[in-house]
């Protein structure tokens, strides 16, 4: 049978698919990417948030559409999890639905869709988490991301993450490294850490500060011109140790985002955060004063429940005073069993927008000025695109499918690194120049 599967989501969810996709392959099922050719149709949805959601159930709906007789539709991923009623009451052509807890057993999946006579296959457990490992499908490109854990203890009040994952599990140090070690044979120049909080890694296992010490091990993994990069750091978990060890190995890029969520020590609060505003500024120092050419990146929620003009006017003031490199900003989205959804105070949706605007429209200027610091520096630069004469790749400061890029002029090679001289500066993006190699 073929199969064409279709992600949706954040980066877990694409680890998540690409092993889904293996354990196909190895089930003895080939992959396309045209649904016409399709015998089974997957959608890794995400459920986060509403938006999220409506994207989801719109994906499942054309496929639905389109179906044939012969073809089998297959709800998987965070939709599926949390609202599995409600796709097969909204989607009667759903064949199957998989959680995110269950995700494994979509070779059980196809087994029991070719054996069925009626009815829906439903794999989705309400308890406990899942962080399985199996060897990835073939990648494309030269960056891969790496889930470390899953699932998450922390309980903010908007979040619906528990309610979809669980609590957190880590994986094994010795299964992370077999992983990147797989990866790295696969070509993987850029291996990107992932968890809800990566500095929570280990905590279940019985560790303090488990973090610090995966990265050591993981340095031995990576090729010698390769990058670790680190995403989802809780600032309160940002130790010295790690601070020591990112600043220590030159494989491990100076980049680091902080999902802060606010500016403002009572939203902070509301939101169940930590909610101690000047910790967040020492630590940030404490970044600098190592590597003083590290990159931030942070996310901000808008519109949160109460959420007053002191309030919003307190996060812009951060946004200022600490001038991340890359920022994104969400209006808050009410969920459904969160306790955000029942406070009192929900701010109106055209004020949130409002202060999204806003908050954009201040940090433009602030990543602008940032990027405009670049010029006359040499980067290197991971090529990922190339067509007549100008190529597109990331620095260092740049994460994948989440920040700007390199725009680059002369001949670059893709899943290449170069050396680039930077010349210009955009609020998102940087111009550069190719500098020749010299034999």
């Amino acid at each position: 049978m073929k199969f064409l599967l279709m992600t949706l989501g954040c980066p877990k969810n694409t680890v998540d698919s690409e092993m889904m996709a293996q354990l196909l392959v190895e089930a003895g099922h080939g992959a396309t990417a045209e649904a016409t050719e399709a015998d089974l149709l997957i959608v890794n949805t995400c459920g986060f948030i509403r938006d999220a959601r409506q994207e989801s159930y719109a994906a499942m709906k054309a496929l639905a559409r389109s179906k044939r007789p012969d073809q089998a539709l297959i709800a998987a991923g965070c939709l599926a999890q949390l609202d599995c009623d409600s796709i097969r009451r909204r989607i009667p052509e759903v064949d199957a639905v998989l959680g995110t807890r269950s995700w494994s057993e979509i070779v059980q999946i196809v087994d029991e869709l070719q054996q069925r006579r009626h009815g829906v296959c439903v794999h989705v457990r309400e308890q406990g988490n899942l962080v399985a490992s199996t060897r990835r499908m073939a990648l494309t490109g030269r960056s891969a991301y790496l889930k470390i854990a899953d699932g998450c203890d922390a309980g903010c009040a908007y979040c619906a993450i528990p309610l979809i994952k669980g609590p957190q599990v880590s994986k094994p140090v010795e299964t992370i490294l077999r992983e990147a070690r797989e990866l790295v044979q696969e070509g993987v120049r850029e291996i990107v850490l992932i968890a809800q909080d990566t500095t929570a890694y280990g905590r279940d296992l019985g560790m303090q500060d488990g973090l610090p010490g995966l990265l050591g091990n993981l340095v031995e993994e990576m090729p010698a011109d390769g990058w670790l990069r680190i995403l989802y750091a809780y600032p309160q978990h940002i130790s010295d140790a790690l601070v020591q060890v990112m600043a220590s190995h030159p494989s491990i890029c100076h980049y680091l985002d902080l999902p802060l969520q606010h500016g403002d020590s009572d939203v902070l609060r509301r939101m169940r955060r930590p909610h101690d505003v000047d910790m967040v500024h020492d630590r940030i120092a404490a970044l600098r004063a190592a590597m003083p050419d590290i990159a931030l990146r942070s996310t901000f929620i808008v519109g949160f429940p109460g959420e007053t003009e002191r309030e919003f006017a307190a996060l812009l003031d951060l946004l200022g005073r600490i001038a991340f490199d890359h920022v994104g900003v969400f209006t808050y989205s009410r969920e459904r069993g969160t306790a955000a959804a029942d406070m009192p105070g929900q701010v109106p949706a055209a004020i949130a927008r409002e202060r999204h605007n806003a908050a954009m429209e201040a940090q433009q200027q602030i990543s602008l000025s940032r990027n405009r610091e670049q010029i006359g520096r040499e980067l290197r630069v991971l090529v990922e695109d190339t067509a007549r004469g100008q190529a597109r790749g990331r620095s260092y400061r740049d994460a994948p499918e989440i920040d700007g890029s390199v725009i680059i002029s002369g001949d670059a090679p893709a899943d290449t690194f170069v050396r680039v001289q930077i010349t210009g500066a955009r609020p998102y993006d940087l111009l550069g120049r190719v500098i020749p190699t010299v034999d």
